[in-house]
């Protein structure tokens, strides 16, 4: 019980720790990285840039150290879903790190587009295009989905054995359900990558995974309920 104790502990903070490095990152990054002349502004910008592709991975860091913190209090009660949650949360970190790769990809290539005097050479602008699109696709639809399905399997163990109140694992069923078809439908290419739709559809989540996290660390998690046999 001490040592779920202390796993929940850590998991609220990688929780707050994940969610505060991918902020950051986007706000600092989006203005930069979504400019129409983004291939003179990354290399304008490359401190910021750089800090951007930091906080990716520190990111990816917390969202594995998620799965892998939670793994030994779902294990008592599925082994399965247990191995799935960490499993999915790792291909999530995973795909982050293919996001922080993107970023230093467009600093190299930005850099190479200012040291050649700006031209208006195709392949600089289509060698972005694909580094961006190829990115896009992952973060705003495979990251999101995989983490959504380990979320799903770890939400589902703490609903029906009751490890922390149900209607905060509902909420978080109900929120990762709405970022699930969103994500889909940016795969898709139904509606864009985080446009209006994705980010209202991934409010409900992003607050309730706060909420989750200072619970955790506040209170844990209800360890006397029963185990499967």
């Amino acid at each position: 019980m001490k040592t779920h104790r202390v796993n929940a502990v850590i998991v609220g903070v990688l929780f707050i720790v994940a969610t505060a490095a991918g902020s950051i990152a986007a706000a600092i990054g989006s203005p930069i990285m979504d400019a129409p002349d983004y291939l003179s502004k990354i290399a304008a910008h490359e401190g910021t840039v750089l800090t951007g592709a930091f906080l990716t991975f520190l990111m990816s860091v917390a969202c594995a150290g998620v799965g892998l913190g939670l793994y030994p209090i779902m294990r008592k009660y599925s082994v399965g879903l247990a191995i799935g949650a960490a499993g999915f949360r790792l291909i999530e970190s995973m795909t982050e790190i293919l996001t922080g790769i993107s970023i230093i990809s467009l600093l190299a290539l930005s850099r190479e587009y200012v040291a050649a005097g700006a031209p208006t050479a195709a392949y600089f602008q289509t060698f972005g295009a694909i580094i961006r699109t190829a990115d896009e696709w992952v973060s705003n639809g495979v990251t999101l989905i995989s983490w959504c399905i380990g979320a799903f399997m770890y939400y589902g163990v703490f609903y029906r054995y009751r490890l922390v109140p149900r209607w905060l694992s509902v909420w978080g069923l109900i929120g990762i359900t709405l970022t699930i078809i969103t994500s889909t439908l940016v795969m898709l290419d139904v509606i864009p990558g985080f446009g209006t739709v994705q980010m209202i559809a991934n409010g409900p989540i992003a607050l309730q995974e706060m909420v989750f996290a200072v619970w955790l660390i506040a209170k844990g998690v209800d360890t006397t309920a029963v185990a499967v046999e």
